[in-house]
C-alpha cells in the first residue's frame, strides 16, 4: 500500500493547510453501544503500535465523555498554537504518541459538554484540519458510542483521505453484539472498511493464578465477524492489572509484559500492522 507521505500530488489546487498529509494510516475504533471498552482498546492499541516502533497519534472525539486524556496520563496538560494550528499533547518525552481531546479544553474535568449537533461538527471538523500532528504512521480516531452526528462528521470529513478502516469493539453478549450489527450497517453505508472486529471483557484474568474464566459469555464477537465475513482481530480479557494501569495513566505494555491481556492486545496490534490496506467482505 503507497505511503501517504509517497502519495502523487493531485492536479486540483490542494487547500493551503493539510495536516494530515503526514499521516500514513487512519484507523476508527467504533462501537454500537457504550461501555464496551472503546477508549481503552484505543489507548492500549496506540501504547501497542508505540512498542512496535510506530509513531501514533490519538483524535478523542467523544466529545461528552473524553477518556483518553487520564488514561494517557495527560489530564492536566494544555493545548498551544503554532503556525500550522493546534499542537497535540504528547504523552511521552520522545512525542512518540499525540493526542488531541476536548478534555484540554475544559475548564475543569468537571465540566459537562452540552452541545447540539452543530456545535459537536464543527468542532469535529476543526480537530481534524486543525491539529499539526507532524509525521504519523497511525492516527487512531476513538469515537463516542453509536452511529450519530459525530460519526458521520468523521467520516465525511475524512473522506479524502481515505482512512484505512474501522475496528468495530464489542463485549460477548447479546445486547452489544446487535449494536455492532448496527456499526456494521453504518460503515458499510458510508463506505467505511472494516478491519475487524474485538470481543473486549472476553474472561477475567486471576491476578493470582493468571486463570482466565469466562465470567460473561464468550464468543459472540467471532462469530458475529464470521457471520458477517470481516476478520475477527481477538479477545481481550478482563484485567485488574489493566484497569489499575488506566486509572493510574501507566503504560500497561511494559508494566505487564507477561500478562495475558498484554499477549492478547499485542497479537491484535501485529494483526492491524499486517492487515491495514486489505479490504474486508463488506466493502465488495
Amino acid at each position: 500500500m503507497r505511503s501517504r507521505r509517497e502519495a502523487p500530488k493531485m492536479e486540483e489546487a490542494a487547500p493551503e493547510k493539510d495536516n494530515l498529509a503526514s499521516v500514513d494510516h487512519i484507523l476508527l475504533v467504533l462501537s454500537g453501544k457504550g461501555g464496551v471498552g472503546k477508549s481503552t482498546i484505543t489507548s492500549e492499541l496506540a501504547l501497542a503500535l508505540r512498542n512496535a516502533g510506530k509513531k501514533v497519534g490519538i483524535l478523542d472525539i467523544d466529545l461528552c465523555g473524553p477518556s483518553i486524556p487520564r488514561m494517557l496520563n495527560t489530564l492536566n496538560s494544555a493545548v498551544h498554537q503554532c503556525d500550522a494550528g493546534w499542537v497535540p499533547v504528547y504523552v511521552d518525552k520522545e512525542k512518540t504518541i499525540s493526542v488531541m481531546s476536548i478534555g484540554f479544553l475544559l475548564e475543569t474535568q468537571d465540566e459537562a459538554v452540552i452541545w447540539r449537533g452543530p456545535k459537536k461538527t464543527a468542532l469535529i471538523k476543526q480537530f481534524i484540519s486543525d491539529v499539526a500532528w507532524g509525521e504519523l504512521d497511525y492516527l487512531i480516531v476513538d469515537t463516542p458510542p453509536g452511529t450519530s452526528d459525530e460519526h458521520i462528521s468523521v467520516v465525511e470529513s475524512l473522506r479524502r483521505y481515505k482512512p484505512d478502516g474501522a475496528v468495530l469493539v464489542t463485549t460477548p453478549q447479546a445486547v452489544s453484539i446487535g449494536d455492532v450489527r448496527r456499526e456494521l450497517t453504518f460503515c458499510k453505508k458510508t463506505g467505511l472498511p472494516v478491519l475487524g472486529i474485538i470481543e473486549n471483557m472476553s474472561g477475567f484474568v486471576c491476578p493470582n493464578c493468571s486463570e482466565c474464566t469466562n465470567v460473561f459469555s464468550t464468543g459472540g464477537g467471532e462469530a458475529l465477524a464470521q457471520e458477517s465475513g470481516v476478520p475477527f482481530l481477538g479477545r481481550v480479557p478482563l484485567d485488574p492489572q489493566l484497569t489499575r494501569s488506566l486509572e493510574e495513566g501507566r503504560d500497561f505494555i511494559q508494566a505487564f509484559p507477561e500478562s495475558a491481556t498484554f499477549d492478547a492486545i499485542s497479537n491484535i496490534a501485529q494483526k492491524v500492522l499486517n492487515d491495514v490496506g486489505k479490504p474486508s467482505a463488506l466493502d465488495t
